[in-house]
């Protein structure tokens, strides 16, 4: 770990159809093996299948359902005393959006459509109306904090 300085951020550019950085991150994280192109193909598909069963705007969806995914506490491992215990800390927000991006596409990808743009479509359509196994993700990480509570003093 570097202790002299912080590494510098980069900037993130605008994607080219809607003008947003939070779907050029969305895209580069659903990326496999460099394809950068596929994957805004994917997203792309999906947001049009959203818009085609009249939904809304699939961009004001996609954003809501990032907003409802993400988490506000989370466990972290702390070793006290010989013990290990599951402490619950609040998450930074560039932290909560990596989270509600990471588990979008990790649910999405194991759903069991044809493709994965319908893939995608669904699950972006179901953490918007709140349900759905991304949702459950973070139902399941809030409320391992909940049950963690007593050991919130241990937090630094």
């Amino acid at each position: 770990m570097a202790r002299r300085r912080r590494p510098v951020r980069r900037e993130i550019l605008q994607d080219p159809v809607y003008g947003d950085t939070l779907v050029t991150k969305f895209v580069n994280c659903m990326m496999l093996d460099g394809k950068k192109s596929c994957s805004e193909k994917i997203f792309y598909g999906a947001l049009s299948a959203i818009e085609a069963k009249g939904e809304g705007k699939p961009l004001d969806i996609f954003k809501e359902a990032l907003e409802n995914l993400k988490p506000a506490v989370e466990v972290k491992s702390r070793r006290v005393g010989g013990a290990n215990y599951q402490v619950p800390v609040e998450v930074r927000p560039e932290r909560r959006q990596a989270l509600a991006i990471r588990w979008l596409i990790q649910h999405s990808r194991l759903r069991k459509e044809k493709s994965m743009k319908d893939k995608l479509a669904l699950e972006i359509v179901d953490a918007f109306h709140k349900r759905g196994a991304a949702i459950k993700k973070k139902d399941d990480v809030h409320r391992m904090a909940e049950a963690n509570k007593a050991f919130a003093h241990f937090r630094f």
